[in-house]
């Protein structure tokens, strides 16, 4: 049967937005406290954003081009994916100014207010008068725009206020705009008459109150905030260049002026003749306006989290603390450690701080003869790259490999870069044509006169910052054939050659795709003479349409395949004949469920694989990855019970039906939260482990707490 009609597949750009739907959701849920659903609030903007910069300019610049052939999955056009994608963005802001005014409606009883100026009292209005006059004024630089001076460019997600004026003797009219200075904070913190009382003005509100000011002899007619997104998806040209470093700095001055893709604007302030002016300006459709009825740009949500948001504990969530991994201690040396045993770490229930404590330790280690690490995004003050110019310092071979093709944190890879290199150690950029996404690190260490080698491998990047916030599997090993992957790995980027033959892990873009075709082969083929074939792989997106296709011959075939996606999908679950017996589910909780683990029956002998990589077309053809196993029995059992309860999980989890739309998942009579789960788990706080049996059915549900212990009860098979 050949699996090629539209209606099998999911689109991938409408997926995306399904994806950002449910983070909204979490905005929507009052069971999430009030600070925490602000903060989702900012994060469904910040998404949009790089949605709108990436996917869409990549659409937009098709289209500019001429192409208009379907080439997707669901052989939709590029102007067909535009007007689906505007349809779709404009119902999703709807709601997220919605939810805007009902979460400010909420805070005015927490007694935290965002003002506007004619709400102050004299005292406020007084000190906002001020504030400007000191602080705000002096920065503002007002542009005319007429005839001798053209409309000026802008920069890509700046806010600005486009005004109307008019001569105070009605003599002429004119047009001007003034930019909000991103170097002064977006809102402003007003005196008020107690401790328990917080009160804010947005920064374009003080100014347009006292806009006035800044044209002299002129009346202000209208004052309209407006952001403009420009195309950000850079289009590398590295055939023939020899410094790639040189390049990417170029291209990245480019982004802040791209094409324009999409403007906002404040909808009680709209004036057609400047509305008209900016969309003849930047050339765009109706469909490309966002008229919103609220602050432009609610990205400044995660600013006010992290300043006022925390101070109020009961709005927030409880902070949980991460723990070292059992038998890990602090105080020992870690090389003595895993030399004894491997050690999986799950962030962040498990701390980071080894990682970062490996590094360093390797870095004053007068045994230690060289460190290599990929390195793809780290943290703002990277205690990473800190270790390695240590490292440097002390006489060690140090080999970075920094991936300055990591979109958005381009400037700051290439900041590492320089640095690096001054201090001597070899930054290598890999291949021209592949993004390097790999995440390892391999130390070679003279243990007892001999050559001993550590290897970490991980689903998640060496950032000690996101660490915190997004789940990722690590392991710490001295395994041999691991050993000698990494090994070659690092010899294959650094150098010329043909890729390796690996003991043990497999890599994108030649190995791994056939790897996990294989692996879903051999259970049609066990299901087939045994009836027990099982898949239980969880991802960020899933959009490789190799493996959709064998995932649905696997689903014909009787094998039962759970799919924990958090994000794209283009795969349909539940339709009949093709994928019933797939089932996709995902998982938007305080944690970005970033990991990826993939589980295979495979007649008994429970094959479990972690890697770098989604099941995406850009992972399995167009990057470098590693897909690693998991070989020790309890690391295994562990990570099936963590799968275990996610499956379960009857809070947090979405499922999608055979039409593409997602929908809470209802089951157990029990609530089971799998992130509060697994980490009660990781703290060993569970009175007895969740059972892995028939995940399909869900027949561990958790039902009580006692002592800060969550017990399991087996519950009849869910439907």
């Amino acid at each position: 049967m050949k699996f090629d009609s539209p209606d099998y597949f999911n689109n991938r750009e409408i997926s995306w937005l399904q994806f950002n739907e449910r983070v909204l959701g979490e905005v929507l849920d009052a069971r999430n406290p009030l600070m925490e659903r602000l903060k989702f609030l900012g994060i469904f903007s910040s998404n949009l954003d790089e949605f709108y910069m990436v996917r869409v300019g990549g659409l937009k610049d098709e289209v500019l081009a001429g192409f208009n052939k379907p080439e997707n999955k669901q052989q939709l056009t590029p102007k067909q994916q535009l007007r689906a994608i505007a349809a779709k963005t404009k119902e999703l802001v709807e709601q997220q100014y919605e939810a805007f005014k009902e979460i400010s409606t909420a805070l005015k009883k927490e007694s935290i207010f965002f003002l506007k100026h004619e709400e102050l009292n004299e005292v406020q209005a007084e000190y906002v008068k001020a504030f400007f006059r000191d602080q705000v004024f002096p920065v503002l630089t007002p542009v005319a725009v007429d005839a001798y001076r053209p409309f000026p460019m802008l920069s890509s997600k700046s806010l600005n206020i486009a005004t109307a004026l008019e001569a105070e003797d009605g003599s002429k009219r004119n047009l001007a705009l003034v930019q909000v200075p991103a170097v002064l904070p977006r809102f402003v913190d007003l005196p008020v008459d107690d401790e328990e009382t917080t009160a804010v003005i947005l920064l374009e509100d003080v100014i347009i109150s006292f806009i006035d000011s800044l044209f002299k002899g002129y009346r202000v007619l209208s004052a309209m905030p407006f952001r403009i997104t420009r195309n950000a998806d850079l289009p590398f040209h590295e055939e023939g260049t020899h410094d790639i470093l040189k390049l990417i700095e170029k291209e990245l001055k480019k982004r802040r002026w791209g094409v324009g893709i999409r403007l906002e604007i404040q909808k009680n302030a709209i004036n057609t003749e400047l509305l008209n002016m900016l969309r003849d300006v930047l050339d765009l459709q109706d469909r490309d306006i966002f008229a919103v009825d609220g602050p432009i740009d609610l990205t400044f949500a995660f600013a006010f989290y992290s300043q006022i948001g925390v101070e109020y504990d009961h709005l927030i969530y409880q902070t949980i603390m991460p723990v070292e991994p059992p038998a890990l201690e602090q105080s020992k040396n870690l090389f003595d450690q895993i030399l004894q045993q491997d050690y999986l770490l799950h962030h962040p229930y498990h701390t980071f701080d080894p990682i970062v404590r490996l590094i360093g330790q390797a870095a004053n280690d007068p045994n230690v003869l060289a460190i290599k690490q990929t390195l793809y995004r780290v943290s703002g003050d990277s205690p990473i790259i800190k270790a390695l110019k240590t490292a440097v310092e002390n006489g060690k071979q140090v080999t970075v490999l920094v991936e300055l093709k990591a979109r958005f944190d381009e400037a700051k890879n290439i900041e590492w870069a320089k640095q690096l290199e001054k201090v001597g150690a070899h930054v290598i950029y890999g291949y021209s044509d592949l993004k390097t996404h790999s995440k390892i690190t391999l130390i070679v260490r003279l243990q007892e006169g001999r050559i001993q080698r550590f290897v970490h491998l991980g689903t998640g990047n060496y950032n000690d910052s996101t660490a915190k916030l997004y789940t990722d599997i690590g392991l710490l090993t001295v395994r041999e054939q691991l050993a000698e992957d990494a090994t070659n790995f690092f010899n294959w980027l650094s150098g010329y050659g043909e890729q390796p033959k690996w003991n043990a892990i497999h890599t994108s873009p030649n190995s791994m795709l056939e790897k996990f075709l294989s692996l879903i082969d051999d259970e049609i083929k066990f299901h087939k003479k045994h009836g027990n074939g099982r898949i239980v792989a969880k991802m960020n997106s899933l959009t490789e349409k190799e493996i959709i296709t064998k995932l649905y011959q696997a689903s014909r075939a009787g094998v039962r395949i759970e799919l924990i996606v958090r994000g794209v999908c283009c795969l349909r679950p539940q339709i009949k004949g093709v994928s019933e017996n797939i089932r996709v589910t995902s998982v938007v909780d305080r944690y970005l469920e970033h990991s990826r683990i993939f589980y295979f029956h495979h007649d008994g002998e429970e094959l479990i694989y972690c890697s770098s990589a989604d099941w995406m077309t850009r992972n399995m053809r167009k990057r470098i990855e590693i897909l690693f196993p998991i070989i020790d029995e309890e690391q295994k059992n562990y990570l099936k019970d963590c799968l275990a309860m996610t499956l379960a999980d009857n809070v947090k989890a979405r499922e999608q039906g055979p039409d593409g739309e997602y929908f809470y998942v209802t089951r157990g009579k029990q609530s089971c939260e799998s992130q509060i789960l697994i980490q009660h788990y990781t703290n060993d706080k569970l009175k007895s482990k969740p059972s892995f049996e028939n995940p399909l059915e869900h027949k561990w549900i958790a039902i009580e707490r006692k002592e800060d212990k969550i017990s399991f009860e087996p519950q009849s098979p869910q439907k």
